[in-house]
Parts: C-alpha cells; sequence; structure tokens
C-alpha cells in the first residue's frame, strides 16, 4: 500500500496511542513507532516511561548537542533522564514487568491475530537480534496497546484471522491503532471493534484491507 494522503503518519498513529495515557501511568515504549508516543504525552499529564534495560522516567528524545551515548532504551536509541529518573538492572526491571507494576506497553506487531494473539519478535529464516522483553511485556503488562501499519510493504493485512508467524503472546492485545483505524476490545473474551477511522479513510475500504473479523 503506497502512503498517500489518507490516513495517519507515525506520528499521529503514536499521538493517537498517546490519548490512552492517564494520569500516573507507568509505560514501557517498544521499538519503532511506540517510540514516538514519548513525545506526545498530553500536557500537564504526568506518566513515567519505563525502559526494560533499566531505567524508570525516561525524558524526550535529545538534541544532537545534548546526547549522552551512556544513556539509551532498550531499542539503542539515545534518550534524556529527568530529575525523577532511577536506575536498576535488568532483572529488576523484568520484575517489575512481570509482577504486573507496569499499567500499559505500546508495541510494534508484524502481525494481529482477531483473537488478540501478536507476533512481533522474529520472521523466520531473517536475522533477529532477539526477543527482547516482548514476550514478558504481553504476559505481564496490564493493558496491551499494538501500533502498526494496517497492511504490509507488499499490501497483505497485518490484522488477520489467525497469526502465520511465531507468537509473541496468546490473547493479549486490548487495543490496535494503524495508520488507517482503532479497534479496541473491553476485554479479552469480546471481539475487536472499529471504534475509529483516520481522515480520508473509508470502512469499506478498511473492510478491503482486513481479514480479521471484527465489529464495526
Amino acid at each position: 500500500m503506497g502512503q498517500d494522503s489518507k490516513g495517519w503518519d507515525r506520528n499521529q498513529m503514536a499521538a493517537r496511542a498517546a490519548r490512552e495515557l492517564q494520569d500516573g501511568f507507568y509505560v514501557n515504549l517498544g521499538i519503532g513507532i511506540p517510540t514516538l508516543v514519548a513525545n506526545n504525552i498530553p500536557t500537564g499529564m504526568t506518566v513515567t516511561l519505563q525502559s526494560e534495560n533499566g531505567m524508570l522516567g525516561i525524558g524526550p528524545f535529545p538534541y544532537d548537542d545534548e546526547v549522552d551515548p551512556d544513556l539509551i532504551n532498550a531499542g539503542k536509541q539515545t534518550i534524556s533522564q529527568l530529575p525523577s529518573t532511577s536506575y536498576f538492572s535488568s532483572a529488576d526491571s523484568f520484575a517489575m514487568i512481570r509482577g504486573g507494576h507496569i499499567d500499559l506497553t505500546v508495541l510494534g506487531a508484524m502481525e494481529v491475530s482477531e483473537g488478540g494473539d501478536i507476533a512481533n519478535w522474529m520472521i523466520p529464516g531473517k536475522m533477529i537480534k532477539g526477543m527482547g522483553g516482548a514476550m514478558d511485556l504481553v504476559a505481564g503488562v496490564k493493558k496491551i496497546i499494538v501500533v502498526m501499519e494496517h497492511n504490509a510493504k507488499d499490501g497483505s493485512p497485518k490484522f488477520i484471522p489467525a497469526c502465520t508467524l511465531p507468537l509473541t503472546g496468546k490473547n493479549v492485545v486490548d487495543m490496535i491503532v494503524t495508520d488507517l483505524a482503532v479497534f479496541q476490545r473491553p476485554d479479552h473474551s469480546t471481539p475487536f471493534k472499529l471504534i475509529e477511522i483516520a481522515p480520508g479513510v473509508t470502512a469499506e475500504e478498511i473492510a478491503a484491507k482486513t481479514t480479521a473479523h471484527y465489529l464495526s
């Protein structure tokens, strides 16, 4: 699918996901588009960002003259610290995640199934750096939002009846934000519902580019 004036761009997708934040939330952001959520936290809201490599309280992305090469997030991007930032071991970080102390995670995905399964860590036959913290995040965090392009580069749907790639987690996704639409479900036994359509996009276009069953 060629990107044209229709739909949301990457920053707008991140901004839409950021509307799900609530004051006082502890939030983990995955690599890719989700990192842009950090620059879209609503004004006046206190949200503490956690990185699984051992940092709680992540500031905005630094300007070039402010870069500290020792300060990176789990995606190896340089970040900034805040007066309230704390540092700890990776083991402590995953204890927070596995212990249910993170309120929300925003992740990218290669595929999401209509039953809320997510595949986001590997494509067989392609080089991978490892699964990162994704499996722990989808198992231990209270709310899971996936932000991804609606279709792959070859045009194939990414919101599909059943995932074809190795799963990261089963029945864990609560919301999907794509460049075309937003799908949400109130619990893990209910189908996803189309709750928002991006500017310039029609419901018919979404239906044509989606193979997963959803409520409209």
